[in-house]
């Protein structure tokens, strides 16, 4: 078994307007990444669109159809809040982000492939269950670890978000769910300055560690191999989806935190060392932030070279 990357060239066309950070480019410097002769051995496949069946697990149908309704018919753009921008293409875009994660969770529950990474965006944590901001529509990864819970029957699924920035969406959605778990590590007091300590879910499963501005390499290391990994080795997962945000490096324009190209390979590796003791590797991986087009692909890189066991 090896890696599926899931994408579609609709994720290019879900156009922000000039100068915004969530760009078309942020995809192309990720496939570019991806298409070294390292990478000829990933496998790749076109994203779906998620149904409304799938998206109503973490969505009710007023918000979908709000979204969908409010995606231009023509040229020009739709804010649905100030950074949350629609065009004529973002519609399917949406969709095909979050069915990307839907079907990468059957290829690696059913066992076709060991894991997958999708390469898509709009990317999806910020977004609420009622409330789309912060870039995103749906929530692709909560969208994904509900279909793997309720369609495949997995019983403990977690979702580790090291996007720099909290994913206020994903712990909304997830906060009173059976069997769910999720963890982050983010900058404090950064946007949506949610993710304190005491937000542990009406479950007491989710964990956040914020970290101060300027935090590096050797701190971030141990907050998450210290404190994240433990906590989700206590939970024991048959299911681990990573919202993997890029925006942490310390080239990223949008945030202030200092980790390097290597800790997102490392950090990848401490997950699929959980995934493999108690998930049976079954990991699924869904691209959130990174602006800083560089670091992005670099990150990236590193990232799947890990899923892929190189």
């Amino acid at each position: 078994m090896t890696t599926l990357l899931f994408t579609h060239p609709v994720c290019l066309q879900h156009d922000t307007g000039d100068y915004h950070p969530e760009c078309s480019d942020r995809i192309k410097a990720v496939l570019a990444a991806l298409e070294s002769e390292e990478f000829m051995m990933l496998l790749r496949d076109e994203a779906p669109h998620a149904t409304m069946e799938q998206l109503m697990r973490a969505h009710p149908l007023s918000h979908i159809d709000h979204v969908l309704e409010s995606v231009p018919t023509s040229d020009g753009h739709h804010h649905l809040d100030p950074d949350t921008v629609l065009s004529r293409h973002s519609g399917e875009a949406a969709l095909r982000a979050a069915g990307a994660v839907v079907a990468a969770v059957d290829a690696v529950a059913t066992r076709q492939v060991r894991n997958c990474f999708c390469a898509v965006r709009p990317p999806g944590h910020h977004a609420e269950r009622e409330t789309a901001m912060g870039f995103c529509f749906f929530n692709n990864a909560a969208v994904g670890a509900l279909h793997a819970r309720d369609v495949h029957g997995f019983k403990r699924v977690a979702i580790v978000d090291f996007d720099v920035h909290h994913g206020n969406g994903t712990q909304h959605i997830l906060w009173d769910e059976d069997g769910m778990f999720y963890a982050s590590t983010h900058q404090e007091h950064a946007y949506p300055n949610t993710g304190f300590p005491e937000e542990t879910g009406g479950k007491g499963v989710m964990v956040n560690i914020p970290l101060p501005a300027g935090t590096n390499s050797t701190d971030y290391r141990a907050a998450f191999g210290d404190v994240l990994i433990p906590r989700l080795r206590s939970f024991q997962p048959d299911f681990l989806i990573i919202s993997a945000g890029f925006d942490a490096h310390a080239a990223d324009p949008l945030a202030h935190l200092r980790l390097t190209t290597a800790d997102f390979g490392w950090a990848t590796r401490q997950l699929l060392d959980v995934a493999g003791d108690f998930a049976g590797n079954r990991v699924v991986s869904v691209l959130e932030g990174g602006y800083d087009l560089r670091a992005l692909a670099a990150s990236t890189r590193e990232h799947v070279r890990a899923l892929m066991g190189m």
